[in-house]
């Protein structure tokens, strides 16, 4: 299934302005493909038009957000976690995305011990590489 607009909100807490999310497009038990239209009006956009690299790294756990967020909706939970980054590592921006770009992000989940999860996530634009990272993420 695939979920845009309003069905968002009901995968990840985070709201205008600082939803990073457009799309889920694909997901299974431990991925999810997302995207997200790089707009002027973003919050993380920069005075030369680019997104920052906070603003990558927020797009990629808002990406694992709405995979928990799935994996919450298909288990007939009542609401999506909320996930805090406890640890980014091994973050490469090749470079920042413009405005008027579409990212794709691939998100992948990994172990999970507790309330914490590993996770990785690599964003592209088209077939060219944006940005790759590790995550650690506290899921309340």
């Amino acid at each position: 299934m695939i979920y845009s607009g309003e069905d968002i909100k009901r995968l990840i807490p985070q709201r205008d302005p600082f939803m990073m999310v457009d799309t889920v497009e694909e997901r299974d038990s431990t991925n999810a493909v997302t995207t997200l239209a790089v707009r002027q009006d973003n919050y993380f956009i920069l005075t030369d038009n680019t997104l920052a690299e906070t603003g990558l790294i927020e797009h990629m756990a808002q990406s694992c957000s709405a995979l928990a967020g799935c994996q919450v909706l298909s288990q007939q939970l009542p609401a999506p976690p909320v996930g805090i980054i406890g640890e980014v590592k091994h973050f490469t921006c090749h470079r920042r995305p413009r405005v008027g770009e579409a990212l794709t992000t691939t998100v992948t989940f990994g172990m999970s011990f507790g309330n914490v999860t590993l996770a990785t996530g690599h964003t592209s634009v088209g077939e060219e590489p944006i940005a790759d990272v590790n995550l650690k993420i506290f899921m309340q």
